[in-house]
């Protein structure tokens, strides 16, 4: 087991990281505009349970491959960035028709897809590979071993401040929802501009990162 100090250094370091919003921030801001706050939250679950197979993939070695390897980085970078731009152009696609949304005869939007969008989300963040990559081991101690298993509750740490910051911010997006809800003009905008943002979104992380 760690000692307390460095597990309170490194969610220190995770706190400063995370309270900025990122993509994953911003992806959970326009399902909770766009859907609601169950999937808000349902998004941050998914987003949780992706970054946390990033810290896996780190204690296991993968990470440090990624960190090494422009290919493997730009691979990751690229497919991300891609999904965000496919999900950003649906969005666009269907601005007109987030009024149904929040009709009670509505269908629900899909728990489980909502899921796995926030764990593709999550997953395919190159940025927090490489922030593991490069973080975790530095807060480990060789000298008490398993090693993996000290990246693994490191893990734990980063993943419990994200999921509540990432919680609060998506349900401080749903209460402004019902502000939305009283205009379909407002929701067309809402849902354009969210496409919009997150085609943005994929084009900035597919063009920023490492050159070398």
């Amino acid at each position: 087991m760690l000692p307390a100090d460095r597990f309170l250094a490194f969610a220190a370091l995770s706190l400063l990281l995370i309270v900025v919003p990122g993509p994953s921030v911003l992806f959970v801001v326009g399902r909770a505009l766009a859907h609601g706050r169950r999937a808000a939250l349902t998004t941050v679950a998914g987003n949780t349970l992706g970054a946390y197979v990033l810290v896996a993939a780190v204690a296991l070695g993968v990470g440090s491959v990624v960190e090494r390897s422009v290919l493997a980085f730009t691979v990751l970078k690229l497919a991300g960035a891609a999904y965000l731009v496919y999900l950003g152009i649906a969005a666009w696609r269907r601005r007109g028709s987030l009024r149904a949304a929040f009709s009670a005869e509505a269908p629900a939007h899909s728990g489980p897809r909502t899921l796995m969008d926030g764990f593709a989300v999550g997953v395919a963040n190159p940025k927090t590979i490489v922030f593991f990559a490069a973080v975790l081991p530095q807060f480990t101690d060789p000298a008490r071993g398993r090693v993996p298993l000290q990246m693994l509750l490191l893990g734990l740490v980063f993943n419990a401040i994200a999921l509540v910051c990432d919680s609060v911010w998506g349900l401080a997006a749903s209460a402004a929802r019902d502000w939305f809800a009283r205009s379909p003009r407002r929701l067309a905008a809402v849902g354009g501009a969210g496409g919009l943002a997150m085609v943005g979104l994929g084009v900035t992380v597919a063009v920023t990162g490492r050159t070398d």
